[in-house]
């Protein structure tokens, strides 16, 4: 499906940073059927592992497992080959960890879910994370501009096969300009520009789409409002 195919409801990716199975668990329940995929990160996980994947799984739930492995490439590669029997749709793995990583990762989820007649998870390299500015990359010695870096880890992570980039809003015009549509783009940081919380690269939905974004991440601006649903609303109908 291109990305003029998806309905809104597919686009959107719920976050869900909590440290609260059933939190959690009552936003799934909550929005069944107005948002197909939900993001969990390291704050479920490491306290609840892969009962909350099963969990959400069976309420229907689509699901981005967002870890951001990076390791050495042959720990990377073992441990993703077990994500094909979790029903992941998607998965983050850091493209500083380069080629080789890469490479292996994309090949082992696919050789899994071959075998298991599953669909392949989508691998997603991580670029620059939306926290980090030009001054941030300074300071751990990567000195040259976040666009720049954005693109040269997308090279690798093209030459890698890596099905999709996540990267802020404000790198989606030069990401299409350089590759076209060869990656699924996962833009987090989206929200209305009153909002800004602590990632420094920031977009709203609609700028977002517009841009070329296929999925977008929205956590507080949904989970903190007191009219959730009114604001799903209007995503959604930001975003038709």
């Amino acid at each position: 499906m291109n990305s003029q195919q998806l309905k809104p409801e597919e686009r959107i990716i719920l976050a869900l940073d909590f440290s609260d199975f059933n939190e959690a668990e009552k936003w799934v329940q909550r929005f069944q059927g107005k948002i197909h995929t939900y993001k969990v990160g390291p704050i479920l996980y490491l306290r609840y592992g892969t009962d909350v994947l099963k969990r959400f799984s069976e309420l229907g739930a689509e699901l981005f497992l967002d870890l951001k492995f990076h390791d050495i490439p042959s720990t990377v590669e073992k441990t993703v080959s077990q994500l094909a029997v979790l029903n992941i749709k998607m998965f983050t793995i850091h493209a500083l960890g380069g080629l080789d990583m890469m490479k292996r990762v994309s090949e082992s989820v696919a050789e899994q879910a071959d075998k298991l007649s599953r669909p392949k998870p989508m691998t997603l390299a991580v670029t620059v994370l939306t926290s980090h500015d030009e001054s941030t990359l300074n300071e751990i010695g990567i000195n040259y501009s976040t666009k720049d870096e954005v693109l040269r880890l997308a090279g690798v992570a093209e030459k890698a096969g890596i099905d999709g980039l996540v990267c802020s809003g404000q790198e989606l015009e030069f990401i299409k300009q350089e590759f076209g549509d060869r990656f699924k783009l996962v833009i987090p940081g989206i929200r209305p520009a009153s909002e800004s919380h602590d990632q420094k690269r920031v977009m709203t939905p609609a700028d977002a789409v517009s841009k070329g974004a296929d999925y977008l991440v929205i956590g507080r601006t949904i989970t903190e409002s007191e009219n959730s649903e009114g604001v799903v609303r209007q995503i959604r109908a930001d975003i038709s």
